[in-house]
C-alpha cells in the first residue's frame, strides 16, 4: 500500500490538491457570502457537456471543457444582468442545456464508460502533467486577483448597489469572477468529480464563515481549511483505497458538522 506514495501520480495529485484547495476555497467564500452555491453545481454540469464533447472528439477533455464551461459562465452572467429571472432559474436552465448536450455527445461515442466515470467521480490515476500545469497557472491568476480584484469583489458582495453607485466596474468584475470559478471547476473535476465539485468549493467557505468575524479572516481561514482538508482527505483515500473526491468532501462535511456542533454548544 505504501508503495503508492513513491509513484509519480501521487505527487501530481498532491500538488494539484494543494493548489486547488487554495483556488477553490478562495472563490468559495464569494459563492457562500453571495448565496450562489447553486452556481458551482451549474458550472460543474456545464463542464460535463465540455468533457463529453472532448471524449466524442477524442481530444484531451480539459482542452474542450475549459472554453465550453467559460462560455456557459458568460451566458449565465449575461442573463443574470439582463433578465429579471432569478439566478437559480438561469443557472438551472443552462445546467439542463449542458447536461442534455453532454448526454447526446456521449451517446454518439462508443466505449466511453471509463472516461466518463473518471470525470463524474474523480480519479487519482487520471491526473496528468497537463493538469498540474493548468492548476499552477490558475493559482498564479488567483493570487493576482487578490491584489487587484478582491477588495472590489468584497465591496460588491456586501453592497452591490452602493458599489455601482461608487462607479466600480461591478458587472465586468462579475464576469471575471464567474469565469475564474468556471476554470476552477473544470480543473478540479479530475480529482473531485463533477458530482461533488460544488460541495468541495462551498464547504471550506461555509466552515470559515462559522468561525470568522471578518470577510478577510473568512477568506484566509477558508484557504487553510481547503488545503489541509484536501491533503488529509487525499491521504485517507489512498490508505483505504476509496475515491479521493468522495473522501475529501466527506472529511470536509464531518469537519463542518463538528464546527457547527461546537459553536452551538459554546
Amino acid at each position: 500500500m505504501f508503495e503508492i506514495f513513491i509513484l509519480p501520480f501521487f505527487y501530481r495529485a498532491l500538488i494539484i490538491i494543494i493548489l486547488l484547495g487554495f483556488t477553490a476555497s478562495y472563490y468559495g467564500v464569494f459563492i457562500v457570502q453571495r448565496k450562489m452555491s447553486f452556481l458551482g453545481s451549474g458550472l460543474a454540469h456545464s463542464a460535463f457537456g465540455g468533457v463529453a464533447l472532448g471524449i466524442l472528439l477524442s481530444v484531451q477533455p480539459l482542452i474542450i471543457a475549459i472554453p465550453f464551461t467559460l462560455l456557459f459562465a458568460i451566458f449565465i452572467s449575461y442573463f443574470q444582468e439582463k433578465s429579471n429571472l432569478s439566478s437559480d432559474t438561469i443557472i438551472g436552465i443552462f445546467f439542463s442545456i449542458a447536461v442534455s448536450l453532454g448526454i447526446i455527445f456521449l451517446s454518439l461515442k462508443e466505449n466511453y464508460t471509463t472516461d466518463a466515470f473518471t470525470y463524474l467521480f474523480g480519479s487519482l490515476l487520471s491526473v496528468q502533467l497537463i493538469d498540474v500545469w493548468t492548476s499552477i497557472i490558475l493559482t498564479i491568476l488567483t493570487t493576482f486577483t487578490f491584489f487587484k480584484y478582491w477588495s472590489r469583489w468584497t465591496y460588491a458582495t456586501f453592497d452591490y448597489e452602493l458599489a455601482i453607485a461608487d462607479k466600480l466596474p461591478v458587472r465586468k468584475d462579475n464576469y471575471i469572477l464567474n469565469s475564474l470559478i468556471a476554470i476552477t471547476v473544470v480543473v478540479s473535476i479530475k480529482i473531485i468529480g463533477i458530482i461533488l465539485i460544488s460541495a468541495y468549493i462551498v464547504i471550506p467557505g461555509a466552515i470559515a464563515r462559522l468561525l470568522s468575524k471578518t470577510f478577510r479572516q473568512m477568506t484566509i481561514l477558508a484557504i487553510i481549511i481547503g488545503v489541509v482538508s484536501g491533503i488529509i482527505g487525499l491521504l485517507i483515500s489512498i490508505l483505504v483505497d476509496l475515491p479521493s473526491g468522495a473522501v475529501i468532501v466527506l472529511f470536509q462535511s464531518i469537519l463542518m458538522i463538528s464546527v457547527f456542533i461546537f459553536k452551538r454548544e459554546k
